[in-house]
């Protein structure tokens, strides 16, 4: 399996996202984060993405289910609401996202990096 994370502008994305992940025909996994502007906020996405992805594949969490899950909730998404889908407990992976985040906000202690700053600049993409 190879893995190759990558960062885009953000409106590349397939959806409004900051990360995402897809498996080719070929079991290799793409991870695109969008383009924070700070490497520390960048590694944070992949990082989640990562750990996202193999709790998922581990768990038999297909993308086709965590893609229409997402791209569901994105287009009934109201007005001011910044919530992410993954933090729903009707998404088929949120345990997954959850423990992602958890180790996410880990991760951002050690790198120095403070939690509400970083989530500001994640709302404001």
């Amino acid at each position: 399996m190879l893995i190759t994370i990558t960062d885009i502008k953000h409106n590349q994305q397939r959806y409004p996202t900051v990360g995402d992940w897809v498996w080719d025909a070929n079991g290799n996994l793409l991870i695109t984060i969008s383009d924070m502007g700070d490497w520390r906020y960048n590694f944070l996405i992949a990082f989640h993405e990562l750990i996202e992805v193999m709790l998922c594949r581990k768990r038999g969490i297909t993308q086709e289910e965590v893609d229409q899950f997402d791209m569901v909730y994105e287009k009934q998404r109201k007005e001011n609401d910044f919530s992410e889908p993954g933090d729903s407990r009707l998404a088929p992976y949120y345990n997954e996202h959850q423990f992602a985040t958890k180790m996410e906000r880990e991760m951002a202690r050690e790198l120095g990096v403070d939690w509400d700053d970083y989530n500001e600049k994640v709302l404001s993409l």
